[in-house]
């Protein structure tokens, strides 16, 4: 811009005026089109603040990120449907493409990713009207496709675990179709002023690990950035799931899940995402950097606590609590890979210098978070339970230990990583041929040992009834020893937070 100023003093007197008005007239028209493009980016910045930073935020500031204050816990606003005139609902951000703000139009983008290995989603705005029991269909009118949209159709099974989604995991499929507009037969019954999301709770939940792999990961992901403002739908459903989940559920939405299979209203939305998100292939995990809002496992873990209302935030240190000993629990399993020699472990354990805690993970999950949540070690033998880590204060230690049979790679998959990414510290005790219950029904040349992988090459029910239904372990505590004693030097030289 300088060096075109300067060469104004070498244009003709009879072109100077014209010129320097060009000039003029461009710069304006820059600045004018620089200040609406900034606000445009300011105000779509703001709406995809991840909810854990918006620190300004009425609906999601201190002890309420996660979209809640302390009467929809007590269920005060459980079960409302809004009118249209009383919350504004969330606005989806649009991308535009190159030229005047003023005279473009929406860029066409994908409704529904199906690339995902363990997840498909779909996402619209526009009208949107869904209908659930025997349909089971979201209809989706977009403005701006205009008149040229419609007839495009996908049908998806809103459960994050697609490949295991089929007939043995019974998730009944949904289809989300684009349409240019709507008979009677579609008329609004309830208009709603809060986004739609759904998905289902079927599959394999029911079991602890996939509970929240399959379901509770990718619902926090997915629903968080609503600030509690969206409508949960809910396929497949199963109440006393709900139930035992509902602190979750209290927190991640202000309104009563609708039960959609059974529900045979037409429901009106302005947006529907249907199907949960997940930013990692991984079970039990998340990448941030493929995550819209950065989310991770420390942030879900973090979640969880408020959502329980656990007290402890960080684990045991010995130059901070000089008259109180470290916790452990010790999880007690009730039918296969037992302990058979609890009472031996927990006298070792109390001479190492932990105060000891045994426990079964039940069905309260309630009382079982707090128990876990006041301790700084949790041990248990290669299941299920050993999610119970999610509720552990961060630096704490988890101890998996693992059964015989070359069983390392299901162990690390399924939680050394995870507990990992929760700032989980994590110790593997391998036990060995003369720890497992299988030497009592295996003779000793048996494939049981001398090559178990050949039993894994025979497929999941062989590899699942020898290895994870038949066999207890009885640890050898001397040689478990060191394990409990690394556990305790990693407490004791955890950093300061």
């Amino acid at each position: 811009m300088a060096k075109a100023l300067r060469n104004l003093n070498r244009v003709k007197p009879q072109s100077c005026g014209v010129g320097l008005l060009a000039v003029l007239i461009l710069v304006s028209l820059s600045y004018v089109t620089m200040s609406r493009t900034n606000k445009m980016r300011i105000s779509i910045a703001t709406s995809q603040l991840p909810p854990l930073l918006k620190v300004n935020s009425t609906s999601m500031a201190s002890d309420k990120s996660d979209g809640h204050d302390d009467s929809s816990q007590d269920g005060d606003k459980a079960g409302r449907i809004e009118k249209s005139s009383s919350v504004d609902h969330v606005e989806v951000p649009v991308t535009y493409s190159r030229g005047e703000l003023g005279g473009m139009k929406p860029e066409k983008k994908p409704i529904c990713d199906l690339s995902n290995r363990k997840s498909e989603v779909c996402e619209a705005g526009g009208d949107v009207r869904i209908i659930g029991k025997d349909t089971r269909m979201v209809y989706v009118a977009p403005p701006q496709f205009g008149d040229s949209g419609g007839g495009e159709s996908w049908t998806i099974k809103p459960y994050a675990r697609k490949w295991d989604a089929g007939s043995g995991a019974r998730v009944r499929e949904v289809t989300m179709k684009l349409v240019n507009g709507y008979g009677d037969d579609t008329r609004c019954s309830v208009n709603h002023t809060v986004p739609a999301l759904v998905f289902a709770i079927g599959g394999w939940t029911g079991n602890f690990f996939h509970d929240f792999a399959d379901v509770l990961v990718p619902l926090f992901q997915t629903a968080y950035p609503f600030g509690g403002e969206v409508q949960f739908l809910v396929a497949n459903m199963k109440p006393e799931w709900v139930k035992k989940y509902q602190l979750y559920f209290r927190k991640l939405s202000r309104y009563e899940i609708i039960e959609y299979d059974n529900d045979d209203t037409v429901r009106c939305f302005k947006h529907v995402t249907l199907g949960l998100r997940c930013s990692s292939i991984e079970d039990f995990q998340m990448e941030p950097s493929k995550s819209p809002h950065g989310y991770s496992m420390v942030d879900f873990a973090k979640f969880t606590r408020r959502a329980f209302s656990l007290q402890r935030d960080h684990s045991w240190r010995s130059d901070e609590q000089h008259n109180k000993k470290p916790r452990l629990m010790i999880i007690r399993r009730a039918r296969t890979r037992k302990f058979m020699n609890v009472e031996e472990i927990v006298q070792m354990a109390k001479e190492v210098g932990y105060d000891v805690v045994v426990a079964e993970a039940d069905d309260d999950i309630s009382t079982v978070s707090r128990v876990v949540n006041s301790c700084d070690v949790l041990m248990g033998v290669h299941g299920a339970a050993l999610t119970n880590m999610v509720f552990l204060p961060t630096n704490a230690v988890v101890i998996q230990v693992v059964p015989w049979g070359n069983l390392d790679w299901i162990a690390g998959h399924y939680f050394r990583d995870p507990s990992k990414q929760m700032k989980v510290n994590y110790l593997e005790y391998s036990i060995s041929e003369e720890e497992t219950t299988l030497s009592e029904l295996y003779p000793r040349d048996h494939a049981v040992f001398k090559d178990p992988m050949s039993l894994h090459h025979q497929g999941w029910d062989t590899f699942s009834r020898i290895f994870l239904q038949e066999q207890n372990v009885r640890l050898d505590v001397n040689r478990f020893r060191p394990f409990l004693e690394r556990a305790l030097d990693i407490l004791s030289q955890q950093p300061r937070e």
